[in-house]
């Protein structure tokens, strides 16, 4: 926001030296505009309920007295906008947003108002399909107003359910302490879940996560193919080799989920893209996740540095339950951080720093051994 204002400003003020320069000290006029950009995208998605925004005006040169004007919700304006971006949008409903003020001053002095937030509420609850416009315009100004940037649009359009992802080639997660270890350790049942994109499986192990000598979902291993999963723990590995039906396609999207029932019949199962790769019985009864350091719980690592997968990483998670196949064909890009026993999850779409957010009430919270390359996506890709 603040570039914005400052890229505004510094318009402004070049045209008026370019003014200088023709005419007398004090000819131009003074015009109110909107500080605001022309266009703000909101995003619908299942995990984004609520959104905020800042309404600003400013002026290019300070006043003698306070300038005060008006916001107002112009529905004429929808199908100006509708014209311009060739939609076919609506108008935003009043149960949706608010102001917490419908006007701003500028004071005497200063060139820019005191803000005015637009608060967005139950934005996940519209339709994904239909696009909305709410046109909020500057009105009832005690000075003169600039028409081309008096109006802002808020655009209320669905967005792909992912849209950043962590490629962890060459690096991983972990943790030194967990926050919280508790709800991580003694699963007599659990399910682990990741979507992942390799660009290449050049190793003969690429770790995608869990802990070496207990409970860890790889691609590889010795006389094994290096893009086929395999489940290995301290009570044996699972499945056999199957290069022919169980290889994975480089540099493309695939869900993986692994679950573990420790209770007769026990049992691991393999699921990709929902459906039931692999299934093998185990003498386990129970597995503790909730081991820190470098021995223990670790996302695209696991024994030594290079075991690392050459790709992309998104919605990894931890259940306490064994979910069912319905369950974990239904949400590969998404599920609600309160779901019931979801004790992990990490979204791996921060964008930005060296530390991947556990979004469940755990808090668990991962670092990278290194700097994590954010890659740009949108998923689930359109077909």
């Amino acid at each position: 926001m603040k570039t914005h204002v400052y890229k505004k400003l510094g318009i402004l003020l070049s045209a008026i030296l370019l003014l200088s320069g023709c005419k007398d000290e004090g000819t131009f006029d003074n015009n109110v505009y909107l500080v605001t950009p022309t266009l703000e995208i909101i995003l619908n998605k299942p995990s984004v309920t609520t959104d905020e925004r800042t309404l600003q005006i400013g002026i290019a040169k300070p006043e003698a007295e306070d300038i005060r004007a008006d916001f107002s919700i112009d529905p004429s304006l929808v199908a100006r906008y509708n014209k311009a971006h060739s939609e076919q949008a609506i108008l935003l409903s009043e149960e949706y947003y608010s102001l917490t003020e419908n006007s701003t001053v500028i004071a005497a002095g200063s060139v820019i108002s005191n803000p005015v937030t637009v608060h967005f509420d139950k934005i996940n609850t519209l339709d994904m399909e239909t696009v909305y416009v709410l046109p909020v315009r500057v009105a009832n100004t005690n000075l003169s107003v600039l028409e081309s940037e008096s109006i802002t649009y808020y655009v209320v359009r669905g967005g792909a359910l992912i849209n950043v992802v962590a490629d962890l080639e060459d690096n991983y997660l972990y943790t030194t302490a967990w926050k919280n270890a508790t709800p991580l350790n003694g699963l007599t049942q659990f399910t682990l879940e990741a979507l992942i994109r390799a660009r290449n499986f050049d190793r003969m192990i690429s770790t995608i996560m869990g802990i070496e000598g207990n409970f860890l979902i790889r691609l590889g291993d010795a006389n094994f193919p290096p893009n086929q999963i395999q489940v290995a723990t301290s009570a044996g590995n699972m499945p056999t080799a199957d290069a022919s039906t169980k290889g994975l396609d480089a540099n493309q999207w695939v869900h993986i989920a692994v679950t573990f029932q420790g209770t007769a019949p026990r049992s691991i199962k393999v699921y990709v893209n929902g459906n039931l790769q692999s299934e093998a019985s185990t003498t386990l009864t129970s597995r503790n996740l909730g081991t820190a350091g470098l021995n223990g719980f670790q996302i695209g690592r696991s024994y030594a540095d290079d075991r690392f997968l050459a790709g992309e990483f998104a919605e990894c998670r931890i259940w306490n339950v064994e979910r069912t196949p319905e369950e974990i064909a239904a949400n590969p890009y998404n599920v609600p951080v309160d779901s019931p026993g979801l004790v992990a999850y990490w979204k791996c779409d921060d964008g930005a720093g060296n530390i991947v957010k556990d979004h469940t009430a755990n808090e668990n919270h991962l670092i990278s051994k290194s700097a994590i390359r954010w890659t740009p996506v949108s998923l689930p890709e359109k077909k």
